[in-house]
């Protein structure tokens, strides 16, 4: 009965016309980034973070959040039609959706995808809603010391969980780490790393570092490569799946829904893993393996479920925990903090309308994604004509706007142009910049309670061992590590990210 309450409490704050209207806008935009490659839900929520100053709290989340779930879907739409997924995750569901629609069966593709994506939101977001209770009480049990196991374990796991090299993964958390210490110490009151610039006392702001990385970076690995789209000119027709292909896309999406509800609660998991696992899993227990690749709807129902419903859980270790599980996340986080909530277990107690508003609004949103985007689907075509090098200057000129409007700071702009410099020699260096964005956010927070906790035990770093629940998470930590080392596991994780 409390959840059937609460879960009322926030569709009464998501329902508002208001926040209705931001749900609709952040699944659009979402769409559209979705279907245009190279621009992507991370590199969207950071330009658009300027913007969220003049909402409210519940309505910029909102907003964000629908953009995030609102890419999964758009991503599939390119996938399927243009055979160039505009989403990192839609890469799995090019594999089969394409193939569809060069079979004359585009719209069942889309129309699969879509209830797919509809079933996995509904069930993934009910998870959410149900669990966050238990996790909360169990937030509540951390101090000072097993919070900075935790993030310890948060870090480790990103590192480890990550594309690329592992040692290039912990460089970067150095980096991000030494970044976040810039500004004024919290204890002495003086500055420190700010090489006598006075703008630096406050530290980097968090947003022109977020669009250097993930928006100007992105921009010019993109304008790196050409793109030759293969747009799909047949008319679209036959959007309503037969029974045959419901009866063989529905233990599909349950399963993908499942896999995705799991994985996307793991730091730095991600909804790319979601949809190969799930596919992969697909392809293992199929009696006819050797349809995947050549048009099986079961390729295109399993991963969209799953990407979609790892979209929606990776907010579960935001809510309730305060800590990113990945890129977005690690955004909307920066966004709570730019209005002045302080992201982790007491959100639910003192922002209910916050928190319960949010899961209300990922039903509201899955439901709008199904109405607005099938019936639109040429418009996205259309969309998809449009020479990319057209929209990089507004999108740059966004950036530099949205940076010094900030703080009226040129010192934030020339961060801003450093950042999306930095962000490509990373992608050219092939090192995620997922892991230092994490650090810098985490870093002030693990330094001030491993303060903390020093003071408690008056310089004693064996406290963190003398409480059980700490002690088990850094024990995790290092058994993360020490597997991630070994020659078969890493073997292993090595050809999954190259598949």
């Amino acid at each position: 009965m409390e959840l059937l309450a609460n879960l009322g409490f926030g569709f009464g704050v998501a329902a508002t016309w208001d926040n209705i209207l931001y749900c609709f806008i952040g699944v659009v935009l979402g769409t559209l980034v979705g279907v245009l490659p190279g621009i992507g839900p991370a590199t969207t929520i950071a330009i658009l973070l300027p913007v969220t100053f003049d909402l409210s709290p519940v309505g910029s989340l909102i907003m964000l959040a629908g953009i995030y779930y609102g890419a999964q879907y758009g991503g599939s739409t390119t996938a399927i039609l243009v055979n160039m997924p505009g989403e990192s995750s839609g890469v799995i569901t090019a594999l089969d959706g394409h193939q569809m629609a060069r079979q004359g069966r585009a719209g069942v593709a889309l129309a699969i995808a879509a209830i797919g994506s509809l079933f996995a939101g509904t069930v993934s977001t009910l998870f959410i809603a149900a669990s966050a209770s238990s996790l909360t009480e169990l937030g509540l049990m951390f101090g000072p010391v097993e919070n900075v196991a935790l993030m310890v374990l948060a870090i480790v796991a990103v590192v480890v969980m990550g594309r690329g090299s592992v040692l290039n993964a912990l460089l970067m958390v150095l980096i991000g780490f030494a970044l976040g210490m810039i500004g004024t110490d919290v204890n002495t009151g003086r500055a420190r790393f700010t090489f006598g610039i006075p703008e630096l006392r406050d530290g980097i702001d968090f947003i022109p570092l977020a669009m250097g990385l993930f928006g100007i970076a992105e921009i010019l690995r993109t304008l790196e490569a050409p793109m030759q789209r293969d747009v799909l000119m047949r008319k679209i027709s036959g959007l309503w799946p037969k029974w045959e292909d419901l009866k063989a896309s529905f233990m599909p999406i349950v399963r993908g829904t499942a896999v995705g509800t799991i994985i996307g609660i793991l730091p730095g998991a991600g909804t790319l893993l979601a949809s190969f696992s799930s596919y992969m899993l697909e392809k293992k227990i199929s009696k006819t393996p050797e349809r995947f690749g050549k048009g099986a709807i079961e390729g295109v129902a399993a991963p969209e479920s799953a990407n979609n419903a790892a979209a929606q859980t990776s907010f579960i270790p935001m809510l309730t925990l305060g800590l990113p599980s990945g890129s977005v996340t690690a955004l909307m986080i920066g966004a709570m903090t730019i209005h002045g909530i302080s992201p982790g277990p007491m959100v639910m107690t003192q922002r209910p309308e916050l928190f319960w508003g949010l899961i209300a609004s990922m039903w509201i949103g899955n439901a709008l994604l199904v109405l607005i985007n099938l019936p639109l689907v040429g418009i996205w075509v259309a969309v998809l004509r449009i020479p990319y090098r057209h929209l990089v200057p507004a999108i740059i000129l966004f950036c530099c706007i949205g940076a010094y409007a900030v703080n009226n700071s040129p010192v934030d702009v020339v961060i801003l142009v450093a950042a999306g410099a930095f962000g490509y020699l990373l992608s050219r260096l092939d090192c995620d910049p997922t892991p230092l964005l994490l650090s810098f956010i985490l870093g002030p927070m693990l330094e001030e309670n491993f303060r903390r906790s020093m003071i408690i035990s008056h310089g004693d770093p064996s406290i963190f061992f003398g409480h059980p629940l700490s002690a088990s998470l850094l024990a995790v930590a290092v058994l993360i590590l020490i597997a991630s080392a070994l020659p078969a596991i890493r073997r292993k994780r090595d050809e999954v990210f190259v598949e």
